[in-house]
């Protein structure tokens, strides 16, 4: 049961960092495309690109990549790679030791298991030397000790399921986010753009 004790331990602490982490990413983003949006609609491509910079928002590094491709290429899909490419080195960071969990659960289990096999097979052997008149209490004292194992290990394993699935939703949400916020900034980007090119051909 020690080993279980130390894999729960190790899987609530990674749990508590990845929300904290969570937690904060999904506050930064959300500041920082505040702080984004009006240089977007006043075209302050400059200053987005220096906000990219020094800002450690996933999505300022995501908007930061398209802006400075569109000084290279004015094609929507070349922009649109260019955010796509930031996003792909943003979510690892994101994803990071959340799976670990899962895995953490799965060897809880599966050590609960082994415990009580080891405890069976422990018991089974003395109660083969054992007086007759105390097999029955001793096999049953045996069997309910190594059955704890199981137990300890699936008490274990479902609080880290748990906290694997709401740390993939919580990652989940805030990618969705992410990919909604450039395409919003891609949208103002074009329609800019196109407003631009109107007024040229009107001139």
């Amino acid at each position: 049961m020690f080993p279980i004790a130390v894999v729960l331990a190790l899987g609530i602490a990674i749990a508590i960092e990845r929300y904290l982490f969570l937690s904060k990413a999904k506050r930064t983003n959300q500041k920082a495309f505040k702080q984004i949006e009006p240089m977007l609609e006043s075209a302050n491509y400059e200053g987005i690109l220096s906000f990219g910079k020094s800002n450690q928002a996933p999505i300022s590094r995501i908007i930061g990549a398209g802006i400075a491709r569109m000084s290279l290429s004015q094609r929507r899909e070349d922009i649109e790679y260019a955010m796509e490419e930031g996003l792909m080195e943003s979510t690892p960071r994101l994803e990071k030791r959340t799976a670990y969990l899962a895995t953490l659960a799965n060897i809880s289990t599966l050590l609960g298991l082994l415990g009580t096999i080891i405890g069976l097979i422990a018991a089974f052997s003395a109660v083969a030397t054992a007086d007759p008149s105390e097999k029955a209490s001793l096999l049953s004292q045996s069997i309910s000790v190594a059955m704890n194992t199981t137990a300890f290990g699936l008490i274990a394993a479902i609080p880290l399921l748990a906290c694997h699935s709401i740390l993939q939703t919580k990652t989940t949400e805030i990618i969705d986010s992410m990919e909604m916020a450039g395409v919003k900034c891609l949208n103002t980007l074009m329609g800019r753009q196109a407003i631009s090119t109107r007024s040229r051909t009107t001139d």
